[in-house]
Parts: C-alpha cells; structure tokens; sequence
C-alpha cells in the first residue's frame, strides 16, 4: 500500500527539533496574545459589574469568557514547555549520535564539543537526559514490531493445530523469537557499520568466475529504482551484474548489481550462500564478496572508479561493505532487504526495507543517526500484512516484493528523490554501455581476467 510508506532521513528521530522549538515560539506568542486579552476582558468585567443592577448577564458571561481565556493561555504555556522539552530531548538524542560517530572517528575535538553543548542542554533541563535514553531504547524495542505482531499471528495459528493451549504457546514462542533477534540486533549493533568498518580475511576466499548470459539485455541506464531492481541477478547461474557507461567526456562509470542469497547450503559450490551470510554479517570477506570484487575488476573497473550499486539482501551486504571498503568511488549504494546498514558518508545511500522483513531486522533500527552522504534516506512499508502460514516463506523479503516497494518509492513526491532521479539522469546521458554477468562457485580462483571479458 502507497499509504503506509514511510521515507525518512534514518536514524532515531523523525523529526525537525528546530520546529519545534518554532511552533514552542508561536505558541509563546499566543500566549502574550491571550495575556492582553485577560486585561482586557478583565477590565470589561469589573465595568460591567459596576454596573450589575442592569447587565447582571453581559458581567456574568465576561467572567465565564475570560476563564476560559485564563485556561487557553495555561494551555499555551503548558503545551510550549513541552514542545521545547521535546525538542532538547530529540536534540540529546541527535548529540548521542554524533558523540558515538566521533568517537569512532577519534575526533577528539568534535567529542569534546558535543560533550559542551549536551552537558549545557542538560543543565538547563535535567530530566531530559533520561527522557532521551528511554526514547532510544523503545526506538530500538519497536523496531521489529510489524514483524513481532505477525510471528505471533502465525505462531498462534501453528500451535492451534494442536489444541488452545499450542495456540497460546505457539504465538508467544515465534512471537518472541522475533522481538529477541530485533532487539538483539538492535541494541547490540550488530547490523550496524561504522565509516571505519572494514572486512577481515580479504582475499583468503578462492573462487572461479564464469561470463554468461545476461539475463536483462538492456543495454541502457534504467530509469527508476523499480527498472534496477529488476537487473538484479539471480534465479538462473548469474550472480554479479556490471554495466559498464562510456560517459560524454569519455571517463567511465559502472553499475554494480549484486544478487541475494541463492541456496540455503553452508560452504558448498555457490558462493552465495548461508556461509557467506554469516562470514559477511560477522565482519569476513566471503567468496561471494570476493566474487563481486573480481567481477567488477573483470568488467574494467579500476580503484577510483565511480561505481554505482544496487544489493538484495546478501547482495545489499555485499554492496555496503564495497562501499566502506574505499577502494572505488561509490557514488550511489541502493539496497533492499540489507541486514546491515552502512554509514558511508561520500555515498549517496537508499536503504528500501520491509518492517515484516526477518532479515531486514538484523540491521536493528539502524544508526541513531542518518547514515549516509547528504540527502540518503530511509524508505519502509509492512509488504506483507495480512498474517498466515504463507509468512513462513518470508514473502517480505521476496526481490519480487521490493521490486514493489522501490515502485512505490519512484511515485513518490518526497523531495529527496531528487538525487536519486539525477543519478539515473546522468547515467542515461551515456555514449555507449557494455553489460557483464558472471556466474562464480567456490575454489580454483578466478577464471577471468580483468577487462578481458567486458563488452557489448
């Protein structure tokens, strides 16, 4: 559904606390106002009593009509204090972010000012420090609260197979496991990758690359996110797609797209699999990552090049980790279904996620912060809603079903679409595109060399 989409900057707060603190002003305002008005009324009513032998009933509606002016203008007051606490506290929490990303970064001097400008907010409101670090931990508590409501659906329907008893148990077992991994996942930040984070074990994973077919022929820039998602390889032996665009002023820019997982085996043949999941969500390299590497070198991309890349969940893990290792310029990193969410900071990044999504759950509720360069957003819908045995095929993470998504997202009228249409823009302005894909198995190292195997 259009309607429940959600595009956002990510991180923990939604919302702008400098307007907050306006419409605080405003309401201060319209308290000075309705100030002015008490006098007024007031001085009304004291005339009027003077005169009360006469207009006894005009005296006693001025004294109702300014109680009730006496009660709007506590209102106003009341509901401004609280907007401005509102605000410290979205702001405390906005801080916590960058605090944490300056640490990372041993900004020494950033950290320290951060430190200055929090412990001052807190002086001036002190129950706002607590405020804030409640409103992180249900951020992080309800993050998986689609996916929650409808394991529990479904675990209440297994167990009633059984009797009412199973149904009961079976709703609070599966319902759960699925708010035990989320805030798992969450408050322990597993799914999370820092600017600074880099894979271990580069290189110790041999595999052998194959050409073949491609399986979309399109040889020119899609248009729109829903177009990319439908290059994205996988179901047939491709794994790695690379189009390669001859720009007008002759310089080269690629598109990476990487497949999500293809088998449910651990170590055997096809790199894209279970083992890999785990190697690559616990901070290794995997064979598949080593594949995409080496097909995107095959296909002529050379460290500084401008890549641009598209993921479906393992895929999406792939890309991020690409994105942070530096080695090319990643200008834009679009993924669906990514159990992890990267912070890249040069990188345009467009994370599509499912809230029914298992395994978009493992990235938690994200960075507190954005994560990204300027202008990266968030875009989230519950794909799947209606609950039925049908969910233990995990539907919500289903390419077809971001396909959707990512539809929905290019309809959208969120400004921050923008860049992304600008990306496509520039793409299509190409003179020429080349289009590789490669299918690759564990072993042997590769069978490609760079380049070699590129072309129309």
């Amino acid at each position: 559904m259009a309607d429940d989409l959600q595009i956002t900057g990510g991180g923990a707060v939604a919302v702008d606390t400098e307007t907050l603190r306006q419409t605080a002003a405003s309401f201060l305002s319209l308290h000075e106002d309705l100030d002015e008005l008490c006098r007024r009324v007031g001085s009304l009513e004291l005339m009027l009593f003077a005169e009360r032998a006469c207009a006894s009933d005009a005296a006693g509606a001025t004294t109702a009509l300014r109680a009730r002016l006496t009660a709007s203008l506590a209102g106003a007051t009341t509901i401004a204090d609280a907007l401005r606490e509102a605000a410290v506290v979205y702001e405390l929490v906005e801080l916590d972010a960058q605090h944490h990303a300056a640490v990372l970064a041993a900004d020494r001097d950033a950290a320290a000012r951060i430190d200055r400008t929090r412990d001052a907010l807190i002086a001036r409101y002190p129950d706002a420090a607590a405020a804030a670090a409640e409103a992180r931990f249900w951020w992080t508590v309800n993050a998986p609260g689609d996916l929650v409501r409808e394991s529990t659906e479904v675990g209440v329907l297994l167990g009633n197979e059984i009797n009412a008893t199973g149904a009961v148990v079976g709703g609070v077992a599966l319902g759960g496991l699925a708010l035990g991994i989320g805030v798992a996942a969450g408050v322990g930040g597993f799914g999370r990758l820092g600017p600074d984070t880099r894979l271990t074990g580069r290189g110790r994973e041999p595999v052998t690359l194959t050409p073949v077919v491609p399986v979309a022929t399109a040889t020119v820039a899609p248009t729109s996110l829903a177009a990319a998602a439908r290059r994205m390889p996988g179901g047939g032996d491709s794994r790695v797609r690379v189009e390669r665009y001859t720009m007008p002023d002759g310089s080269r820019q690629f598109a990476l797209y990487v497949a999500g997982m293809q088998t449910l085996a651990v170590g055997g043949d096809d790199p894209w699999d279970n083992l890999s999941n785990v190697q690559l969500y616990a901070g290794s390299s995997s064979a598949s990552y080593e594949a995409t590497a080496s097909a995107l070198a095959a296909a002529g991309a050379a460290p500084g090049d401008v890549v641009h890349a598209f993921g479906h969940s393992q895929g999406a893990m792939i890309a991020s980790h690409l994105a942070l290792e530096g080695e090319y310029d990643m200008r834009t990193l679009v993924s669906f279904g990514s159990p992890v969410e990267a912070d890249a900071p040069s990188t345009l990044s467009v994370a599509i996620r499912h809230t029914d999504d298992p395994v978009a759950a493992l990235a938690g509720a994200g960075h507190d912060g954005a994560a990204g360069a300027p202008g990266s957003f968030v875009a989230e819908r519950e794909a799947d809603s209606p609950s039925g045995l049908r969910d233990l095929g995990v539907p919500a993470h289903r390419l077809m079903s971001y396909t959707e998504t990512a539809a929905l997202v290019d309809a959208s009228s969120d400004p921050r679409m923008g860049p992304v249409r600008d990306v496509f823009a520039e793409l299509a302005a190409a003179r020429s595109v080349d289009v590789v894909e490669f299918a690759a198995a564990r072993g042997g190292g590769s069978g490609v060399s760079p380049s070699s195997e590129a072309g129309g």
